[in-house]
């Protein structure tokens, strides 16, 4: 299994770039920045900083979307950044969530999302490609085939997912959800005339370590994850209805307030005190190094590549060096 890390580009950026390299030293494979203009400081103004200071980490946006960077700037980014690091730049893509939603604007449709991989991942590997009726070329690159990463929950995504992107990103820690959705990714393989193995599986979401007498707090610290995860569940709840999903992804949606963007990602979030412990350690990954390795054996097992972690708590440096002591040993 491989580890990443994802950071928020919360102020000063000096300290998003020391976290990169602490995560490289301490083994983790990739580290991701979130990509959401109006929340966090500029991922790819970062993400050139973060290069120049690591030398082996991968390093890519977790995920970006084709509504707020026009597709040719997304691939002339990627391009431009994977000289800059030495070939280490990798991108995950959605159709849009907060970056969109807190500008007024709706996420990439299912085609749209589609077509924009198409185009970013031919534009970096060098090849000519068209949209519009218009030629894009970059002839300043020599091309690369870049991992491209693709996000979300719902069938036709997955689909999408399945036939043209490198990887698929589960953004919660649930092994039963897990089994249930990959099967979705598959079908897309199998459409595209691909093999499993082309299409990694990476979960992502929060971990914290902490004894049992710490677990109350830890719990407190991430039910704002499962929160923003209700925002993907209740627009495909609302495009294909709620018994084309299984009862773990959908019960915990009753009674879910309102939600407000400009809390999103943020530690104690007042429209997520509705999930209950119960969901919040299904969808996250807390305890001790023992119980995070135990799960990760299970997600691992259910087809899980790799786990990255949203260090996004007041555990940070804790978990890292947990994780980079114990638990990467034990799961490589």
């Amino acid at each position: 299994m491989q580890f990443g890390a994802l950071f928020l580009g919360d102020p000063p950026v000096s300290r998003v770039v020391e976290l990169a390299k602490k995560a490289e030293d301490l083994g983790f494979d990739y580290v991701w920045l979130a990509d959401s203009q109006m929340l966090w400081q500029e991922c790819w103004v970062t993400f050139a900083l973060m290069a120049q200071a690591t030398e082996r980490i991968k390093i890519g946006p977790c995920v970006t979307n084709p509504v707020t960077r026009d597709w040719s700037v997304l691939a002339s980014l990627l391009a431009t950044l994977d000289e800059v690091s030495g070939g280490r730049m990798v991108c995950g893509i959605g159709r849009g969530d907060s970056a969109v939603r807190t500008i007024g604007q709706r996420p990439a449709t299912v085609a749209e999302f589609e077509e924009s991989i198409g185009v970013i991942k031919g534009l970096v590997a060098g090849n000519k490609v068209d949209r519009n009726g218009t030629e894009l070329d970059m002839p300043w690159w020599d091309g690369r085939d870049m991992e491209m990463w693709g996000a979300g929950y719902g069938p036709r995504v997955l689909d999408v997912v399945g036939r043209i992107c490198d990887g698929f990103i589960l953004q919660l820690a649930d092994p039963d959800i897990l089994e249930w959705i990959l099967p979705l990714v598959h079908s897309g393989v199998a459409a595209a005339g691909r093999n499993a193995e082309d299409v990694a599986t990476m979960i992502s979401g929060p971990a914290y370590i902490t004894d049992e007498e710490g677990r109350a707090h830890a719990n407190a610290q991430l039910r704002w994850f499962a929160g923003s995860v209700a925002n993907h569940v209740a627009d495909m709840i609302a495009t294909h209805g709620e018994d084309q999903f299984p009862s773990e992804l959908t019960d915990f949606m009753r009674g879910r307030p309102k939600y407000d963007y400009q809390h999103h990602g943020k530690v104690g979030n007042p429209q997520t005190e509705y999930i209950p412990d119960e969901v919040n350690e299904r969808f996250c990954v807390i305890g001790t190094p023992d119980e995070h390795i135990a799960k990760l054996r299970d997600l691992q097992e259910r087809g899980a590549d790799a786990y990255t972690i949203y260090f996004i708590h007041d555990n940070i440096e804790a978990t890292m060096e947990a994780y980079g002591e114990h638990v990467i040993p034990a799961l490589r």
